[in-house]
């Protein structure tokens, strides 16, 4: 069980002030919680980026009707979008925060959907477009300690306003962007999530462990081995299981494969947002060849229905390794035509280069962690920050480049890919005998307590957070998404930048929607 300071609510500000004064740069997580009678609040993640050393705190307020705490966005830059999502699902304001909306539901929607105490039949379903509104609350803190409400403008009635999205290829899903321009140029990005909203968090509190494992495929459906693993490990965390090495060997590989699959796919996307069809085709054509190495052992091609608790689904297939082996002898050329064809197009042209960018500190500070926090400079990966599973036993690099921009963020995912073909070639000779799963019980009832465990996803790091009352179901159950991170980051990549510059951003920080509108 981890660790967990308690904060009470009127020290928080001055404690997390002291904290990000003590070298807690990265917000991790951000947890919204209902503790019933004991009251709601936020369990904080936090890590030291120059040492790994993280702490957990958590405070409560007792007040459930006007439930109210100090906001930390401007400490860490990734707390604003985590702060509105904790105010949508469970209605607490955070006083000082510049924009307190809903960041996914309706603002017509009547309650806290994730309270215990939520009452569905408040919520009929509303055939009406929602008109936008363009204020915004801010909660203010008086010398005296009480606060007031003050209303704030997003965009002026004399500002040019355009949408990109929510139904746009270049979005990348059903995700919409609200734009002022001035000229060409980009004054003000104001983000829309919500389209998709699938309620997977809250419909894990009705479900037993077992059941959760599926619908973490659907989330970054780009990265579904790997958010499996994230829950598997957090879960034999909370109960002492420990899998055995053949286990660890498969889930590597498979990880390894599932990253190479999500960048393939971005590589094509992002071709074809920038007009290259011809490597759009290129980058498809190879995908399918990992989809079929997928099938084979999984069933699935694109939900992989694999890890569970305590081992995989299935022992790999008959020809698995012959197979592995094969493909990637065959993407190694393959990827210097990619280069040939696409890569040396956009250096003659100067595309991409000193577009969007982050820097080292902002990709901190927002947690924007995977190819975007390594094309700022930040070694994020949590395959060397907190080894799992086989990474602490092969060699591989850490892609990182300094310069913050789209080609840098490009750049690093086509090098990912081969540093994931080295960490393959390392462990497919040397799958060790064993079992594939371990004997569980019937009915799994994770002891009480709260726990964290995060993968190295495709996109950067995928978190779980479980707590646990002793019952086979979970209690409360958050997956850290990498793209909320990504997105919260947008407008500060795009401020400044042409409207077609914006295209290209998305591209390369390689966002899933249901990943964020989970």
């Amino acid at each position: 069980m981890d660790d967990i300071t308690i904060i009470e609510p009127n020290e928080l500000r001055t404690r997390m002030e002291a904290l990000r004064k003590e070298g807690y740069d990265f917000l991790r997580s951000l947890t919204g919680m209902d503790w019933g009678e004991e009251g709601l609040g936020v369990v904080y993640h936090l890590e030291k980026t120059a040492t790994g050393e993280n702490k957990v705190i958590k405070t409560v307020t007792p007040n459930r009707e006007q439930p109210e705490l100090s906001s930390v966005y401007d400490i860490w830059k990734g707390a604003e979008f985590n702060e509105r999502e904790v105010y949508d699902y469970f209605g607490i304001r955070f006083v000082g925060h510049p924009d307190m909306r809903r960041l996914f539901l309706r603002d017509d929607w009547v309650g806290y959907p994730l309270r215990k105490d939520f009452d569905e039949s408040l919520n009929p379903l509303r055939m009406t477009n929602e008109e936008p509104v363009d204020t915004t609350k801010y909660i203010e803190e008086q010398h005296d300690g009480s606060v007031i409400e003050k209303r704030q403008t997003i965009f002026d009635d004399d500002e040019y306003i355009i949408n990109i999205g929510p139904q746009h290829p270049a979005t990348h899903g059903v995700l919409r962007f609200r734009v002022s321009l001035e000229g060409e140029l980009i004054k003000k990005l104001d983000v829309h999530c919500g389209y998709i909203h699938r309620g997977i968090e809250k419909m894990c509190e009705s479900l037993t462990y077992p059941q959760t494992l599926a619908l973490t495929d659907r989330l970054d459906y780009l990265g579904a081995h790997q958010n499996r693993h994230a829950l598997c490990m957090c879960i034999e965390k909370a109960m002492g299981v420990e899998v055995g090495d053949r286990v660890q060997y498969i889930r590597t590989i498979m990880d390894e494969l599932q990253r190479i699959d999500s960048h393939l796919l971005f590589f094509s996307c992002l071709c074809m947002d920038l007009g290259a069809l011809t490597a759009f085709f290129y980058g498809f054509r190879d995908r399918e060849r990992i989809l079929d190495i997928f099938e084979a052992t999984t069933g699935g091609r694109l939900i992989q229905n694999y890890n569970t608790i305590g081992g995989v689904q299935a022992d790999i297939a008959p020809d698995f390794v012959q197979k592995v082996k094969e493909f990637i002898a065959y993407l190694r050329p393959v990827l210097k035509e990619y280069h040939e064809v696409f890569t040396g197009n956009i250096i003659a042209h100067g595309r991409m280069k000193g577009v969007g960018i982050l820097s080292r500190e902002d990709a901190i500070s927002f947690g924007a962690t995977g190819g975007t926090g390594r094309a700022s400079g930040w070694a994020c990966d949590v395959r060397k920050r907190h080894p799992y599973a086989m990474y602490d036993k092969v060699d591989f690099k850490e892609i990182v480049h300094t310069e913050g921009d789209s080609f840098a963020r490009y750049m690093v995912r086509m090098a990912e890919i081969l540093e994931s073909m080295k960490i393959i070639e390392q462990l497919i000779d040397n799958i060790p005998e064993g079992a594939y799963q371990q004997k569980m019980k019937p009915i799994i009832r994770v002891p009480e307590g709260s726990y964290y465990a995060a993968v190295e996803g495709s996109r950067g790091e995928f978190g779980v957070f479980l707590e646990s009352h002793g019952d086979k179901y979970p209690y409360r159950l958050k997956f850290r998404a990498t793209g909320l991170p990504l997105v919260s980051a947008m407008e500060t990549m795009c401020r400044g930048t042409k409207i077609a510059d914006l295209i290209a951003i998305g591209g390369t920080v390689d966002y899933v929607v249901p990943d964020i509108d989970r």
